[in-house]
């Protein structure tokens, strides 16, 4: 079984052929995107990239473009103030599914 690192938004992602990944928004024309990838293990071999793996692809096919994450609420209270602040946000991501590591 093939897996790969692959990076986007500011993070790092351990994904293998088949595997559908909530990543952060990505503007991408079409239904298809690649990866270049950090690291890439095959079985026994492992091949790691400075930085990344010029050979190596990742494809991902674009199932839903935008959808919005749960609810993260932040509370900022002062007790006997009569301050009470309650903040709500919702991350824009991006749902994909890995086609093939190559």
């Amino acid at each position: 079984m093939k897996k790969a690192v692959i990076t986007t938004g500011g993070k790092q992602y351990v994904v293998s052929e088949g595997e559908i990944v909530k990543v952060e928004l990505l503007k991408a024309t079409g239904n298809s995107i690649s990866f270049e990838p950090l690291l890439v293990i095959n079985g026994e071999d492992v091949q790691i990239g400075r930085p990344t793996l010029d050979k190596a692809k990742v494809t991902a096919e674009i199932l839903e473009a935008d959808v919005q994450a749960d609810k993260v609420t932040s509370i900022r209270y002062k007790a006997k103030k009569r301050v009470r602040t309650v903040r709500g946000h919702r991350q824009h991501q991006s749902i994909i599914k890995i086609t093939k590591i190559s």
